[in-house]
């Protein structure tokens, strides 16, 4: 799978975890992040991700910032993003389920290492469930138009 990662200067320690990890598990990892710890601004690499994956460029998205809040909400101002904050595994995997969130976002001041592993693992293991949960996510395109 190839997955656009993004970050700001709170999570260059934690965005180099987890690009790692990505790439030990086999996937592909488009790092569009900083990896400076000078203050930056968070929209540009939200944005930058989101862009990745509604391109195609893409498969999925992960986004960490300080909270994972700031981040998440710049991408979801990009056409077609539907971005969700995890902060633990469970509802990593329901937004996958449930809302078909093409990207996740933790932050580095709230998760640690092992939680931030645990959430990616359980969003990349998650399939949309479709149903119900389309009629739902056609609504939230339909916001957008």
């Amino acid at each position: 799978m190839k997955i656009a990662l993004g970050n700001d200067h709170a999570a260059v320690e934690l965005k180099q975890e987890i690009l790692k990890y990505l790439q030990e598990k086999g996937h592909e990892v488009i790092d569009l992040g900083v990896n400076s710890n000078e203050s930056c601004n968070y929209p540009e690499y939200g944005a930058a991700v989101g862009h990745a994956v509604v391109d195609g460029k893409a498969d999925c998205g992960v986004l960490i910032c300080g909270t994972g809040v700031g981040i998440s909400i710049a991408a979801n101002k990009v056409k077609g993003v539907r971005a969700a904050v995890c902060s633990e595994p469970v509802t990593a995997r329901l937004v996958k389920e449930h809302n078909d969130a093409n990207i996740i976002a933790f932050g580095a001041r709230i998760v640690g290492n092992e939680m931030a592993k645990a959430i990616v693992d359980a969003y990349l293991g998650a399939e949309f469930l479709g149903g119900r949960h389309q009629t739902r996510v056609d609504m939230i395109s339909d916001l957008e138009k």
